[in-house]
């Protein structure tokens, strides 16, 4: 009815998130519940509208907002069960004891007391940023051999090899991936080029072909999406595109790790191309781009130099 124009566009997550901010309050004792609801409510909740309001995606900035809420409601029951302090008496110490004994999933606590401070909760407590010792990678080899499977195996159904290549190839988060419609595909008569930036980038065969197969035979299209739908890869849903969760699960289970994926993709093309315009071609940022230059060691420091003085 959506798809149709009989009801209005409503986002999806939302109200499911509403709904899941209620479960988890649940229960709780007062001390927990009440800076709880007031973080969950005020800070995310309200931020989250605000981004639906905009049209703007909201999936990814509630999966971030329930992991933060979760790991917090985590910490001030432990507070609260184990020194009977609260959210307003909590000390540096009781935070610091936590994020030593624990996961690095429980630095996510830190937002709350970002919060907490300027709220005048909590003033005395702070929670640096975490960043990551190391990123996961898959060896080149390892790349390869992907790549290979996925153009000529039958490991997975063909929208799901179109997609795990897009990965692979061109360093896409599926998140992204699965928000493409069919226009930014161009098959010209001089070959097929792809626009995932700000310019075209060419697609090489045999992908080239791969995806005129998955063109010429979208599924779902006889179901909910119908035939005019725009997306590359469309849902059972009418109007919609596939979840992305749905291609990350069917891809980690046929075992390729996707981060690993995606930070080898994308050191290699900064090897070969300035990361500058390795950015511009694949929709990345420059500062991102730079910093798997870095990593991958390569020295378009020059380059770079050239780069920031121009703009």
């Amino acid at each position: 009815m959506q798809h149709h124009g009989l009801l209005p566009p409503r986002d999806p997550y939302l109200p499911r998130f509403e709904q899941w901010i209620d479960a988890k309050l649940d229960g709780l004792p007062d001390e927990v519940r009440q800076p709880v609801q007031h973080f969950a409510t005020w800070h995310h909740l309200r931020r989250i509208r605000a981004k639906t309001g905009a049209g703007a995606p909201t999936r990814g900035p509630i999966h971030s907002a329930k992991q933060e809420i979760t790991e917090t409601v985590k910490f001030l029951v432990w507070l609260h069960e184990t020194y009977q302090r609260t959210a307003a008496t909590c000390t540096q110490q009781d935070v610091d004891e936590w994020l030593a004994a624990g996961p690095t999933t429980r630095s996510a606590i830190r937002t709350f007391f970002v919060v907490a401070k300027q709220a005048r909760l909590n003033t005395a407590v702070t929670v640096q940023h975490r960043s990551a010792k190391s990123s996961p990678s898959l060896s080149q080899d390892q790349r390869l051999a992907w790549i290979h499977e996925l153009l000529t195996g039958t490991s997975e159904s063909l929208p799901y090899r179109v997609a795990g290549m897009l990965l692979l190839l061109y360093a896409q988060p599926l998140v992204k991936v699965v928000t493409f419609p069919t226009s930014i595909v161009d098959d010209a008569d001089s070959g097929m080029s792809i626009v995932l930036g700000t310019h075209p980038t060419d697609v090489p065969e045999p992908f080239a072909s791969l995806i005129r197969e998955h063109l010429a035979a979208r599924p779902n299209l006889r179901t909910g999406a119908g035939s005019d739908s725009p997306w590359l890869f469309p849902s059972t849903l009418a109007g919609r595109h596939l979840h992305p969760n749905t291609v990350m699960d069917r891809l980690r289970d046929v075992g390729i790790n996707l981060l690993g994926a995606r930070n080898r993709a994308i050191g290699e093309l900064v090897l070969e191309c300035p990361p500058s315009l390795v950015a511009e071609a694949l929709g990345y940022s420059a500062q991102v781009a730079f910093l798997h230059a870095d990593k991958a060691g390569e020295p378009w420091a020059r380059y770079a130099g050239r780069s920031i003085k121009a703009t």
